[in-house]
């Protein structure tokens, strides 16, 4: 381990309250007893008061007002760093394998009555996501580099259904992971606009020595949901539906109906979408739900759920 992981362990050790000699110190670490006199000597002198007894107690120990410290994770936060981890897993972090030994290091140096309860929490909890794609870690991990570090990146950049590949000098502004996807916010020198570029499609990328200034107050996440959900405005319909009160709980958590929810009742819920969703995908959504659902207006979208439910019947009679 390096010298900080040695440094935060003997704290970890020293937090439980309990007297440790340099020699327990050691063989804990696996590290020389000269190598811990150093250590504590680093210590002393960042400001932690490491105490020092001597006598047939002899050993190390921290004061109880210091263990109490913000420096040392609350039972709660131990659990939300345990979950958290399982959360990034799942996703893809990019840093998971950082995360993970975080943990590691939490549960070697708890005590027992944390330790046991780090690992109950941890076994009753699991995520379960559409596997991610371990190959994009390396450049997910570039991307977020470059967002902090204000950096301009070269990619190559492919389109679905692209024989060939776009070469485009971009600003990253922002990650989001949306719908099992990381996306890049960026500025596009080539379109000179911003646009979201999917990880999973970039093919290679390089930082540049060019930095760019990042607008202020923007947000990636408030760009991407704009170019995602249905626009309100004047044009949009009302959609009125009636259902079970499961139905309507069901789909007032479902994307995009959650967010142009505008009011819901137990068996009733509003939501606005312009004509174009109406036609397209709204109707999609809704007929997984068969008689559980009853669409009282618009009726425009009623009519597009009979199309589609003809259309499907005469396919399969024909098969």
């Amino acid at each position: 381990m390096s010298k900080a992981d040695n440094l935060l362990s003997i704290l970890w050790l020293l937090r439980s309250g309990k007297r440790m000699t340099a020699r327990q110190l050691a063989e804990a670490l696996e590290i020389s007893v000269r190598t811990v006199y150093r250590y504590i000597d680093a210590l002393c002198a960042s400001g932690v008061p490491v105490l020092a007894e001597s006598g047939h107690r002899s050993g190390y120990r921290l004061p109880a007002s210091f263990t109490e410290a913000p420096l040392f994770f609350a039972p709660d936060e131990q659990r939300a760093l345990i979950h958290a981890a399982k959360f990034a897993r799942e996703a893809g972090y990019p840093y998971g394998d950082a995360l993970n030994r975080a943990v590691t290091k939490l549960e070697r140096f708890a005590n027992d009555e944390q330790r046991d309860d780090i690992r109950r929490h941890a076994a009753g909890f699991d995520v379960i996501m559409q596997p991610a794609d371990e190959t994009l870690a390396a450049f997910i991990r570039e991307l977020e580099t470059s967002v902090a570090d204000s950096r301009t990146l070269q990619i190559e950049y492919q389109k679905p259904g692209a024989a060939t590949v776009n070469i485009r000098r971009i600003d990253p502004y922002g990650l989001v992971y949306w719908k099992n996807r990381w996306y890049v916010i960026a500025y596009c020198h080539k379109r000179g606009d911003i646009r979201s570029f999917r990880a999973d499609r970039i093919r290679t990328l390089q930082r540049t020595e060019e930095t760019f200034p990042r607008p202020p107050e923007f947000s990636a996440r408030q760009f991407f949901l704009s170019r995602i959900l249905p626009e309100k405005n004047d044009a949009c319909v009302t959609v009125h539906l009636q259902g079970t009160s499961r139905a309507i709980r069901d789909l007032c958590l479902q994307w995009p109906f959650a967010y142009t929810l505008t009011d819901r009742s137990e068996h009733e819920a509003w939501f606005r979408f312009d004509e174009t969703a109406i036609r397209t995908y709204v109707p999609y959504f809704l007929l997984p739900y068969g008689k559980s659902l009853r669409v009282l207006d618009p009726p425009l979208l009623r009519e597009r759920l009979a199309e589609i439910a003809e259309e499907l019947a005469a396919h399969y009679r024909m098969l």
